[in-house]
């Protein structure tokens, strides 16, 4: 258990970057000229107690994210059970038989053999986004833009995936025009997969109506360039140790 899950919780703090957040998300709502409800904010939780998550749900958020299977197991029968739950972080294979069924979305599904898996241990159709890795870092997990549609193929061919958009995690920058350029291009990969799934009627079995882009850093960038899911962390319950 890391330090920050030991530390005292500053709700008015973690209050107050709520609100800074979802006035944030709300001008670049503005300012992309989109309605508010098509983004959904997503507070990630690893790593910080339910002490804090508690606050923020206290506030109205819903939508949480965790990385390790674990460590939402811990939280999950300790907070309210209208918890929408996303598992946002790369899930091992072995992992995915300790999945229960109350997770909303899997956000990092990025190679055939998870699916084969997850479609193993699903008892309903889950909720899925594929995770695409943008600019080549090979240390970042997902497929390459190149080998998105065999993924989205190969995940339309299990009974048991509904494959609702896609994820990505861009390489860190500074620069707001290279972080926009970044979600452009992950949102012209989402029209390339929803041409594919029309071309064969599969769309309304796979929506891929979701873009889950853009943290603590970059949100409001993500959102003028079509997010629907930010995953928000350290700038809702402060920096992690």
């Amino acid at each position: 258990m890391s330090a920050d899950m030991n530390a005292a919780v500053d709700a008015a703090s973690i209050r107050e970057n709520l609100a800074t957040v979802q006035s944030g998300i709300q001008g670049a709502l503005a300012r992309a000229g989109r309605d508010p409800a098509e983004v959904t904010l997503i507070a990630v939780s690893k790593t910080f107690p339910v002490e804090a998550m508690q606050v923020l749900y206290d506030e109205g958020v819903r939508d949480f994210g965790e990385s390790y299977v674990q460590e939402w197991l811990d939280k999950r029968d300790r907070l309210p059970d209208d918890i929408r739950w996303h598992l946002i972080g790369g899930l091992q294979s072995n992992k995915c038989k300790m999945l229960g069924e109350d997770v909303a979305m899997i956000h990092a599904v990025d190679r055939k053999s998870l699916i084969k898996e997850l479609q193993k241990h699903s008892v309903a159709v889950r909720s899925v986004l594929l995770q695409v890795r943008l600019g080549g870092e090979a240390s970042k997990s997902g497929v390459d833009p190149d080998g998105l549609l065999g993924l989205l193929e190969a995940t339309t061919q299990r009974d048991r995936m509904c494959v609702e958009g896609l994820m990505a995690i861009p390489p860190p920058t500074e620069d707001e025009e290279q972080a926009r350029a970044y979600f452009h291009e992950l949102s012209e990969l989402r029209w390339r997969c929803v041409e594919w799934l029309q071309k064969d009627r599969m769309l309304d079995q796979h929506p891929m109506w979701h873009l889950s882009m853009g943290m603590s850093s970059d949100y409001e960038v993500a959102v003028e360039e079509g997010a629907t899911l930010v995953r928000v962390g350290s700038a809702l319950f402060g920096s992690r140790s």
